[in-house]
């Protein structure tokens, strides 16, 4: 259903700015799998993941795509892996451990495989997408839209075929459009975007801050306490993606004088 809200956006935008559907869509097979797959597959896998092993430790496995993404970046024509962006993204996933874990025992049981190995695909698929996505920098970023459109019809028919239908309730609706207009919708088309146009590495390090900003979203809604754990895992993650950007500081600077 986020993904039906995410792909309407798009539509919006293609009308919008005058653009045609159909020259949009005239993409080569490559660009529909990196995009279907990274988006839907990413997903699917993730959710494959919280159903087979307990949530905290598949989430901290799944979270492993931004230093993924810093490490595969190097691979890329004319990025370099220096040891601030290795360190940085290091020490974002350490705070992220911190802030996830909660102070909860962080063991991993063998019964779990399954789900800890679903959660680490998940991991490489985001990353991967949003590498090779970089390759294709000359895709707009329009087509973001027909990603969201193919993935719904995939994630609907996988739906129907793999789970029980429990329709929304209520306010329930509101949080579906939201996640669709929001995190599963204006967000792909920002990151998007960033990865073809922005500091990638820096990019990857600074996505250890969404967790940050969560639990400060729950702090102020008094659904979590405050506490030391969080200010570490906040200087950690927010130290490690300043180190890690150490590159744009660099042009900034480069561009102010």
């Amino acid at each position: 259903m986020a993904f039906s809200v995410a792909f309407s956006i798009g539509l919006f935008f293609w009308i919008g700015r005058g653009e045609k559907p159909k020259e949009l869509l005239r993409l080569p097979w490559r660009v529909w799998l990196l995009g279907v797959g990274g988006l839907f597959g990413y997903h699917f896998f993730y959710f494959v993941a919280l159903r087979n092993a307990p949530a905290v430790q598949a989430s901290l496995i799944a979270y492993l795509w931004p230093l993924l993404i810093v490490l595969l970046s190097s691979l890329l024509p004319g990025e370099n892996l220096r040891w601030y962006h290795l360190v940085g993204a290091l020490v974002g996933f350490v705070g992220a451990v911190v802030l996830i874990g909660g102070g909860e025992s962080l063991g991993f049981v063998r019964e779990y495989l399954g789900g800890y190995l679903a959660a680490l695909v998940s991991a490489l698929t985001w990353a991967v997408y949003s590498v090779l996505s970089r390759h294709w920098r000359a895709v707009p970023t329009s087509a973001v839209a027909g990603y969201c459109g193919v993935t719904a019809v995939v994630a609907w028919t996988s739906h129907f075929i793999l789970e029980e239908t429990i329709w929304p309730v209520g306010w329930q609706w509101a949080a579906v459009v939201g996640l669709g207009i929001g995190p599963v919708g204006l967000a792909f088309y920002v990151w998007d975007w960033g990865v073809k146009h922005g500091d990638i590495k820096a990019l990857g390090a600074f996505s250890y801050l969404a967790p940050v900003l969560s639990t400060i979203l729950l702090v102020a809604a008094g659904r979590a306490v405050a506490s030391w754990d969080l200010a570490v895992a906040c200087g950690l993650i927010v130290g490690g993606a300043v180190l890690a950007s150490g590159d744009l500081r660099r042009r900034v600077r480069g561009t102010d004088t």
